[in-house]
């Protein structure tokens, strides 16, 4: 087993849980004065997100998974009036870059608190806080993806997406349920690039905010297993020694056909939901119009 960095700061009883209590409620709170107060903000099925953060079968993992429009689209994306964002207990488990959250031994422990799960961009699929990330779907938390990989602030379509999320799905023990979720603003509320190709030193307001949660997704696990394994008996594919640990023990080929068509179905969906948070917005548009 690998090194974890301060996993014993992701302890929920680490300190009585204070010190994750302290920051949770920190970061909620600026999370809720920014979207909620300085923006404007627009939820489309909210409810459906609500629901399953609060009151989800019991041991049924959450897995949400949304675009990337910025640096700050978590903790932001959970700052909307009525959504519980200062509360420990509730809060998602999220999958962080290393390379930006844990480049320092006060950024580690920070995020560590905050339900922060690092990852190694380009580490693959099988890297130790995979593992992590697994053990906290086992235990039916809510852990949130950016499967895109990366911030990418132009108005396109979703990009291919990366495979950690549709592995997470595939290898966990308890079936998640799967919630996708689109937005749009963030982008303005923190530009890359706002001065001299650098980001705001705080988030920016007077911005419009559009969150479009979508339905949980039908993912029929056994059956997209079984294609799989169909799939790969007549395609060759360079080994990257991955173990056959994905329920049902599919080999290397067959798992990268399922994390494959799993991540196709998760951006196609998510596609949809973009352009329906066009075609939103723009019929909020007329309705403004007609009212003035």
């Amino acid at each position: 087993m690998g090194r974890r960095i301060m996993e014993w700061a992701a302890r929920s009883d680490y300190m009585g849980g204070i010190p994750r209590k302290m920051v949770i409620t920190a970061v909620g709170g600026l999370a809720k004065v920014v979207v909620s107060l300085l923006n404007s903000t627009t939820v489309h099925n909210a409810d459906t997100l609500l629901r399953l953060v609060r009151s989800r079968p019991n041991g049924v993992p959450l897995v949400t998974v949304s675009n990337h429009m910025s640096t700050m689209d978590d903790p932001f994306l959970w700052g909307f009036k009525g959504f519980p964002s200062t509360d420990a207990n509730l809060a998602r488990w999220v999958l962080a870059a290393e390379d930006i959250c844990f480049k320092n031994s006060v950024f580690s422990y920070f995020f560590r608190l905050g339900k922060c799960i690092p990852i190694t961009r380009g580490g693959g699929i099988y890297q130790e806080h995979m593992n992590e990330a697994l053990e906290r779907l086992s235990e039916g938390s809510w852990l949130h993806t950016f499967p895109e990989g990366k911030v990418y602030q132009e108005d396109a379509p979703i990009r291919r997406l990366k495979w950690g999320a549709a592995s997470l799905i595939a290898r966990a023990p308890v079936t998640p349920i799967v919630l996708p979720i689109v937005h749009t603003g963030f982008e303005q509320v923190m530009p890359e690039k706002f001065f001299r190709g650098k980001r705001p030193p705080f988030p920016l307001w007077n911005k419009r905010i559009k969150i479009i949660v979508g339905e949980p997704m039908e993912l029929d696990l056994p059956e997209m297993r079984r294609m799989a394994t169909s799939l790969s008996r007549n395609t060759s594919h360079s080994t990257r020694g991955w173990p056959s640990t994905c329920p049902g023990g599919l080999d290397e080929a067959a798992q990268k056909h399922l994390y494959s068509a799993i991540s196709e179905k998760i951006q196609n969906v998510m596609e949809r939901l973009r352009l329906f948070a066009k075609s939103f917005s723009k019929s909020k548009d007329q309705n403004l119009c007609k009212h003035k």
